[in-house]
């Protein structure tokens, strides 16, 4: 009787074809957004960083023709070298942003279509993995299993409570879940 409510309610975050390839395409266009934003900073930085080196080697030449003193030229190259530093780790960060969102997302969306099917054709150890994975602190009381999603599943939840229609997951996606645990 157990696994045939937890199964229910892993169908609880299934959602129909139609309904998932419109989320891969929401996902999709977002990545691309994410991907063109993360572009343009970069090329920003790398500007930033050719203007800071410009002045470097202005001040260098400065220095030599004995425009400017040592003192100032040893504090000014330190602080744009600083300047570059910083904007190299900014870049860095910016390049090597996350390009797995977009799959993990759309992998989690077909685990949970095809959760209460995985968790029928499972073994006992399978089943407990899983709804470890997508449940935390479910509560059991009067015969009746009341889940407890973690995240992303408690949104997941939601949307198809909603109706698992694409403006019911957008109403869901904004607003907050009531059902939420934190992903472990």
């Amino acid at each position: 009787m157990l696994e045939e409510k937890f199964t229910d309610i892993l169908r609880m975050i299934q959602f129909d074809k139609e309904v998932l390839d419109w989320i891969k395409t929401a996902l999709k266009d977002s990545h691309d957004d994410e991907r063109r934003y993360h572009r343009e900073v970069v090329d920003k930085l790398q500007k930033d960083y050719q203007r800071v080196e410009q002045r470097l080697e202005a001040m260098d030449v400065d220095k030599l023709d004995g425009k400017i003193g040592v003192r100032f030229y040893e504090e000014k190259s330190a602080q744009w070298r600083e300047e570059q530093k910083d904007i190299l780790r900014r870049r860095e960060e910016h390049q090597s942003a996350s390009q797995s969102y977009m799959d993990e997302g759309i992998a989690l969306m077909e685990l949970a279509t095809r959760a209460a099917d995985l968790f029928e054709e499972q073994s006992a150890s399978e089943k407990r993995r899983l709804l470890e994975f997508v449940l935390s602190n479910s509560i059991w009381a009067s015969g009746e299993l009341t889940p407890v999603f973690r995240q992303p599943f408690d949104m997941l939840a939601d949307m198809a409570t909603v109706g698992g229609t694409k403006n019911g997951c957008w109403r869901a996606i904004q607003q907050p879940s009531s059902r939420r645990a934190p992903l472990a």
